[in-house]
């Protein structure tokens, strides 16, 4: 089985920062934190709104954080421009809409993509490794397969939403990132996950990344960074072994 790495997204960092406008919480503290309770990587999703993550949190993260970057981000020509010069670690492309509170679904891969093919290539001359945020839909899997992409991050929201009622969205889950690991793809998996609702979704062997961030940023508030992550990274390993 694979390993199963935890990043932890500390946008909400940022988003009780930006509602003083003011200069704490500072997301480049969270990420230490996060980091010595054991994160294997740090995601930031600068928005072309930068209503929480700012130009100069992705600047310093770059050069503080010491396991991964995961920078999250649309097709905007001026988040691209930033992004590739500071060469992440990983970059997840992600749809975005202004009026949204957070992304509602992946990527919509039957539409054209020539913007979408310019960016990856762009993002991978500079050493970056593209991942593509996607629902779990096998023909929508396909085509990422086709961008020529290493990764993928399946959209865990419809499990989230639903997972005390009914199994079907977990099954979706499981059937799309065996698919995908069939195609030699990476699975990652993210979004709307919560210490509740983790650990069936990190039973799924062949998912080796899943992004957190709400809940854990939430969690923080009330115990503190380090020991919100330690939290989630019991439960996941738990999970994880019990599999």
């Amino acid at each position: 089985m694979r390993p199963l790495r935890l990043y932890i997204n500390i946008d909400h960092v940022a988003t009780i920062r930006e509602a003083r406008k003011t200069d704490e919480p500072d997301p480049i503290e969270a990420a230490r934190q996060a980091e010595a309770a054991g994160a294997n990587g740090i995601t930031v999703h600068l928005r072309e709104d930068r209503r929480h993550i700012q130009d100069r949190d992705v600047e310093r993260l770059a050069t503080a954080v010491t396991t991964v970057l995961n920078c999250e981000l649309a097709l905007a020509p001026d988040v691209v421009d930033l992004v590739a010069a500071l060469e992440p670690f990983q970059v997840t492309l992600v749809p975005e809409r202004r009026e949204e509170v957070t992304t509602e679904g992946g990527l919509d891969l039957a539409r054209d993509t020539g913007r979408l093919r310019e960016v990856i290539a762009r993002l991978a001359t500079v050493g970056s490794r593209v991942s593509l945020f996607i629902d779990p839909d096998l023909p929508t899997i396909d085509r990422a397969h086709a961008l020529g992409v290493p990764a993928i991050e399946l959209h865990t929201g419809r499990y989230a939403h639903t997972w005390r009622s009914s199994r079907t969205a977990l099954d979706d889950l499981g059937r799309a990132a065996a698919h995908a690991a069939g195609l030699g793809l990476a699975v990652h998996a993210g979004h709307g996950l919560t210490y509740d609702n983790v650990a069936p979704v990190a039973e799924i062997p062949e998912i080796e990344e899943l992004n957190i961030g709400h809940s854990i940023v939430s969690r923080a508030v009330i115990i503190g960074m380090y020991g919100a992550v330690s939290e989630m990274r019991r439960i996941v390993q738990a999970a994880r072994r019990a599999r």
